[in-house]
């Protein structure tokens, strides 16, 4: 793993010779099947412990990971482990994990994760980053009003309710047309049973992109995801409604990951056991062509996801960079942390509290603003990570920053950590569609798609001129591209009983380097 990390940096350093050389899914599963003695020395763990074989599978690019069909007694004899069926008594949701496990010790540099053990995301964590915001009026009206009474380039109802028409004016995407829609994709990762109403959509496109009227978007399912048009999620509907309504007339997929009760159980698996990112991952890695930009709107608090876990979903993000795609994920609503910020490791310590995946060094996490002009809102999720060491990439940027604070709010964060967000853009007031009605929706979960839009359209741009599309693009952010952001500098994210961070000159643990001003970043698509 450690060579194909190395690889996808130099694919994705801009100046470097094999920059956007993209590895296709024969050479990244090169990389990642198991070599021989891996092989050998856990098929003889399996031997030992009398596994039928029948019960024994491969998945994965490289078949990197061994799915065994056990029961629970079995699993605990070879883990030396002991699982019970935690119940959330809020959610009513039931699992079967374990608060701890062992493996051999030769076998410690062959398996890096065993699931589900310690994971308890399904149970309690994971969650969409989005919030109803009933204090905003909806809009609503006639659509040639709406798109129109401008204030400078702008409508002037942008000044509190956001529309695709507010986002194609304010990061000037709303004069470029879209040429490759054949081979340009943008892909919408859903999970917590969030599913993508196709009637809002077309709801949606009456009141604010009437000429995208009969488009639409692909449901993929993903280990046994719903698709239920009968209950149209807040989530979903947001992301699907702006991504294509930016996008128009790119073609969009939806997936809709499942991992999060209900489930339908059998006599097998009569609770949850599900792990919503591997899942995914190990279905989207495993697929010949993948969109160039795929947006995630979803998160848990870093300290949350067991670290070995957090480990394995990151470097699987990093596949997908250097296939040539571009991930995006929301930084988060709660500023520096929610709640009292204590940690979980028996301490209870008082912490600022990263978010994962929006930590993971290989991912494009992206913060939120409010109004116009645009300063940092005050949910937006941003911070250093405890698990992940800082990248070279964001070195010179982070450390600027870190001298200007002077001190301020020392030992409540990781110095060295990974910090995020990257970019930011719009995150309140988001005019969506949700059973025949407007609403009004804030959160990073709208500046996410929004960022994953604009990318979307210079993939578009750099198809047309015979280039590769992105991929992995932090490198690129922090060296060539930094000018080609609208560089946010008021507002804090305050959290853990604190004023947090502040938005400043430069990178930030609040906006990262900006919001896109898509007619800078495309001449500098050119070169």
């Amino acid at each position: 793993m450690d060579d194909f990390i190395a690889h996808s940096m130099e694919i994705s350093d801009p100046d470097h010779v094999r920059y956007a050389q993209h590895l296709s899914k024969a050479e990244v599963a090169d990389f990642m099947t198991p070599h021989s003695s891996s092989v050998e020395a856990v098929e003889s763990w399996l031997s030992f412990h009398t596994i039928n074989r029948t019960s024994v599978g491969r998945v994965g690019v490289g078949g990197e990971w061994v799915t065994l069909r056990l029961s629970v007694a079995e699993a605990e004899r070879m883990l030396g482990a002991k699982y019970h069926i935690f119940h959330n008594s809020a959610s009513g949701q039931r699992v079967v994990r374990t608060l701890a496990y062992s493996l051999p010790r030769e076998l410690h540099r062959h398996i890096d994760v065993v699931a589900p053990t310690t994971y308890f995301s399904t149970l309690q964590s994971m969650r969409a980053t989005n919030f109803l915001q009933p204090e905003i009026d909806a809009l609503v009206g006639d659509p040639a009003v709406l798109l129109s009474d401008p204030i400078g380039a702008l409508p002037r109802s942008c000044e509190t309710r956001i529309t695709p028409a507010c986002l194609r004016a304010l990061y000037k995407t709303k004069d470029y047309k879209p040429v490759f829609t054949d081979k340009n994709k943008i892909g919408i990762a859903g999970y917590l049973n969030e599913f993508a109403s196709y009637s809002d959509l077309g709801t949606f496109f009456d009141q604010f992109r009437p000429e995208a009227k009969g488009s639409s978007f692909v449901t993929v399912q993903v280990n046994n995801g719903g698709d239920d048009q009968d209950k149209p999620g807040i989530e979903a509907n947001l992301d699907i409604q702006y991504t294509t309504a930016m996008t128009f007339p790119t073609a969009n997929t939806y997936y809709s990951t499942g991992g999060s009760p209900p489930i339908k159980p059998d006599s097998f698996t009569p609770t949850n056991t599900n792990e919503p990112y591997l899942d995914w991952l190990d279905f989207i890695l495993t697929q010949d062509t993948i969109p160039q930009v795929i947006s995630t709107s979803y998160g848990d608090n870093e300290q949350t996801v067991p670290k070995e876990y957090a480990e394995t979903v990151c470097k699987r993000l990093a596949i997908l960079g250097a296939r040539g795609t571009t991930v995006l994920f929301s930084s988060g609503d709660y500023g520096v942390g929610g709640g009292d910020c204590k940690t979980n490791d028996g301490t209870d310590t008082t912490l600022f509290q990263p978010s994962f995946p929006a930590s993971c060094p290989f991912v494009t996490t992206v913060g939120g603003t409010i109004s116009i002009p645009e300063v940092a809102v005050n949910f937006s999720g941003g911070g250093f990570s405890r698990y992940f060491p800082q990248p070279s990439y964001q070195k010179g940027a982070v450390d600027g920053y870190l001298y200007s604070l002077n001190g301020d709010h020392e030992g409540l964060f990781n110095r060295s950590g990974r910090a995020y967000p990257d970019v930011a853009a719009q995150a309140s007031g988001f005019q969506v569609v949700v059973g025949g009605k407007v609403q009004s929706i804030g959160g990073t979960s709208a500046s996410c798609p929004t960022v994953a839009s604009v990318f979307t359209l210079l993939n578009d741009y750099r198809l047309s001129l015979g280039k590769r599309s992105l991929g992995f693009i932090n490198p690129l952010l922090y060296s060539q591209w930094s000018t080609g952001f609208n560089d946010i500098v008021a507002g804090r994210n305050p959290g853990c009983g604190t004023t947090g961070f502040s938005a400043g000159k430069g990178w930030d643990p609040v906006t990262g380097l900006g919001t896109p001003d898509f007619l800078k970043l495309k001449e500098l698509a050119e070169y």
